[in-house]
């Protein structure tokens, strides 16, 4: 890593801890700062707090007291998840203190180049096809960000023969100062986490963030097919890539007649491609655009496409078992990522879906069932899509339980040749505590069946 000396002697504090927490404080204690830590858990029951005072950082657990902010902090770092009304983070903006995310450290200290990404959907897919075109292809690849992977970890690791692939957030972009990605990829818009942002105005001025620092010499890999996504590229001042998945542009990635083309240059035939969906054409054709921005030759990025079925939770295959072909989409929670799971499929589809009522109607996913021949609900919001199911014409709707009940009774309504899809279109916080919980537990019980 870069040893840089910008934050010896200076008075840091470090808001919030999980993984992206512990690791800024243990990096700013490397780098000869005055770190205190402040965690609303308590002492007693924090043992990433307990730690970091081992190592000898001031950490003040159980409160967030604001009589803090008067103690003379040059610098505040905050975990992406603490909305900047907390009135800790406001008091400390009111008081002119620079409030950054993890990111941000991870960025100064890199001596890899980055491939940053962010967008609304896809994010975790376009980052794991970039990271496993570059790996196939040699470039040494490091994988970071919000995949789970803290970033200032990894960039302490990173060296000049590396390139950092880094997923982020709106969050963790509006923490940033410096960061600024080689190539940074923008893979849609769509309204999403307004109860932290506010406005969606706010939050498409945030994803707008992982250009704002690049040069003539970087690069902005974009969604041709999205106006505001478009806006924010003509405002940039990286050369813009685009992708489409509809039109033949005059370069960038797109599709026509049946294959993928980049620049002009024919890449990869569609009926080779794996992972499906339409809303995946479009994470490829970005991941092929940063692909061949680092030099990856084509046999690479083939290897890749013509194997990768998809990260987990995210329409990923399961099995097969008797004809019929098992998908896990727990990473569904909204209506916008079931509408593309379903449109993923022309074969016949039991629909699992459900989950945390947050005052929705689904009407708007009638247009997608077309292909489903029978449904099984759970969770809070059972009744509305039941009732979504009826008015679209589907006669085979049951009610279970959980998902765990639910999957054997699907198997039963189901035929050879049929998809069985979990897409909830719902987030998980009824019954499970992440996706990640209830996908695993869909993903059990498939192979239960066995």
């Amino acid at each position: 890593m870069k040893q840089i000396n910008h934050y010896h002697h200076k008075k840091i504090l470090v808001i919030g801890l999980a993984k992206s927490g512990v690791a800024a404080a243990s990096l700013l204690h490397k780098l000869g700062a005055f770190v205190t830590v402040n965690d609303y858990k308590p002492l007693s029951e924090n043992l990433e707090a307990q730690e970091l005072l081992e190592q000898g950082i001031t950490v003040i657990c159980g409160e967030h007291p604001i009589g803090l902010l008067e103690e003379g902090f040059e610098l505040i770092v905050k975990n992406p998840g603490i909305p900047y009304h907390n009135p800790m983070i406001a008091g400390a903006i009111e008081k002119g203190i620079p409030v950054i995310t993890e990111v941000e450290l991870a960025y100064q200290i890199s001596e890899a180049p980055l491939i940053a990404i962010t967008g609304t959907n896809g994010k975790t897919t376009t980052t794991t096809l970039v990271f496993e075109m570059l790996k196939t292809g040699e470039k040494q690849p490091l994988l970071a960000g919000n995949i789970g992977i803290v970033a200032s970890e990894v960039a302490q690791e990173a060296s000049t023969e590396n390139t950092i692939v880094i997923e982020l957030s709106s969050f963790q972009l509006m923490g940033i100062e410096t960061f600024n990605p080689r190539i940074a990829i923008l893979t849609n818009l769509y309204d999403a986490h307004l109860d932290y942002h506010g406005t969606r105005y706010e939050y498409v001025k945030a994803k707008a963030n992982i250009t704002k620092n690049q040069t003539e010499n970087d690069f902005l890999i974009v969604n041709a097919e999205q106006s505001e996504v478009m806006e924010i590229a003509n405002n940039s001042k990286a050369i813009m890539i685009p992708f489409s998945s509809k039109n033949k542009l005059s370069s960038g990635a797109y599709t026509h007649e049946g294959w993928i083309y980049f620049n002009d240059e024919k890449i990869i035939a569609l009926k080779n491609i794996a992972l499906p969906g339409t809303h995946n054409l479009e994470n490829i054709l970005a991941a092929i655009a940063a692909a061949k921005l680092s030099k990856v030759d084509n046999d690479a990025i083939f290897k890749v496409l013509n194997s990768f079925q998809g990260v987990k939770h995210r329409l990923q295959f399961v099995t097969e078992h008797k004809g019929r072909k098992f998908y896990n989409d727990s990473k569904a929670t909204n209506m916008l990522a079931t509408q593309n799971a379903l449109a993923a499929f022309t074969e016949p589809v039991v629909l699992l879906a459900g989950g945390l009522d947050r005052g929705n109607e689904f009407d708007e996913l009638i247009p997608y069932l077309k292909n489903v021949k029978a449904v099984v609900t759970f969770g809070q919001t059972a009744k509305k899509i039941e009732r979504v199911a009826e008015e679209a014409g589907i006669k085979t709707i049951i009610h279970v339980d959980n998902v765990e009940k639910a999957v054997p009774v699907a198997y039963e309504l189901s035929e050879q040749g049929d998809v069985i899809l979990l897409s909830p279109a719902c987030a998980s916080w009824d019954q499970y505590k992440t996706f990640e919980v209830r996908g695993d537990i869909f993903i059990q019980a498939v192979h239960m069946l066995k």
